[in-house]
């Protein structure tokens, strides 16, 4: 089998920010017609998420105004085009490589829908090979970015000589619900943003990176309750159960000891923890549970407070602040994210 390598890491972010502070009192007037106590809750949500700034593919006024799905998808369709193009393209320029040497290309998203797929336009835009292998990754949530490296790895490690890029995309904003007061909306508003990313990967041996030593996914028994989205006439309504920090630290000790020694490594080993900021409660619980093993999840913290939770390119936008790092060779990394299902998803990489 060839060996897989990451070569290079690219984001692109909308036009659209605002700080938290400039959010808040959008989200106190939202809330004007409800208990005060209740909108001082969320207020305090908003300030605690971990959260300084996040940027959005729609201005701040037509998040508290558009209500139907088809225009927020609208406006989804149209954007996640132009952002998806942008970090290709800037992911294929710092890898000097020609659009036409892609071999396959994988689309993520899940916060909007468009038939067809991403894919179909990007290989229209940037005029990719007219037998390039696409598939779209779409009702996998956060973890999709890692399920996306993990496709394109299975692909490269038995197709020598190849390229792949792997694309997402998303938009939590378009699946902001307006008059949804429960508290997985306000939580789920507190800590999102939109953003997209671009990871090349390559088995063709004259490509440098980081190698793939191992990649797996864990699936949670019983647990499809747990995250994702109902779709209702108002658009994608945000599942997500308060236990999950608790899950995760119930599994954890099989979701990383396993897989490290199955690729001959430990956690002793694991110099770099590419982790997914969920969330601020789920950045806690994971950053107690490898606080103990001594290791830190400070660039994930980060990413949070910088971007927001931006569903599955986010852990992306961590694996690039690896990347533009001078990190030895021979240091290991490993890639880990959670999403519905559910389930956890894991990538071992060395340098």
């Amino acid at each position: 089998m060839s060996q897989v390598k990451v070569v290079g890491v690219s984001k692109a972010l909308p036009a659209h920010s605002r700080t938290t502070a400039d959010i808040i009192p959008f989200v106190n007037l939202w809330l004007s017609e409800q208990e005060d106590r209740f909108r001082r809750k969320v207020v305090k949500i908003f300030e605690g998420a971990g959260v300084d700034k996040r940027y959005g593919i729609m201005n701040i006024d037509e998040v508290f105004n558009t209500t139907s799905f088809e225009d927020k998808n609208a406006i989804y369709v149209r954007e996640v085009k132009k952002l998806g193009a942008n970090c290709l393209t800037k992911a294929l320029t710092k890898s000097k490589w020609d659009a036409s040497s892609l071999d396959y290309i994988i689309t993520v998203s899940c916060t909007g829908i468009m038939i067809p797929s991403l894919d179909a336009y990007l290989i229209n835009e940037l005029g990719l090979k007219q037998d390039v292998v696409r598939l779209p990754v779409t009702e996998m949530g956060c973890a999709a970015g890692v399920s996306g490296l993990i496709y394109a790895s299975h692909f490269l490690k038995h197709n020598p000589g190849k390229r792949a890029a792997v694309v997402a995309v998303e938009s939590p904003t378009a699946t902001f619900q307006l008059n949804d007061y429960s508290m997985a909306n306000m939580v789920s508003a507190a800590i999102f943003g939109d953003g997209a990313a671009c990871v090349l990967l390559s088995s063709n041996p004259d490509d440098n990176g980081p190698k793939i030593l191992g990649e797996e996914m864990y699936h949670f028994p019983n647990a499809t309750h747990m995250m994702g989205f109902d779709l209702r006439n108002t658009g994608l309504k945000m599942i997500l159960d308060p236990s999950v920090p608790e899950v995760i630290a119930t599994h954890f000790p099989k979701i990383v000891h396993p897989f490290l020694e199955k690729h001959n490594s430990s956690i002793e080993k694991v110099d770099h923890l590419i982790f997914h900021p969920g969330g601020r409660k789920i950045v806690q619980t994971v950053e107690d549970l490898f606080g103990k093993l001594g290791k830190q999840i400070n660039d994930t913290r980060e990413v949070l407070r910088k971007y927001g939770n931006m569903s599955s390119c986010t852990v992306l936008y961590v694996l690039e602040q690896f990347l533009d790092k001078n990190i030895e060779e021979g240091e290991q990394g490993l890639i880990l994210s959670f999403g519905p299902g559910f389930s956890a998803q894991r990538v071992l990489i060395e340098w």
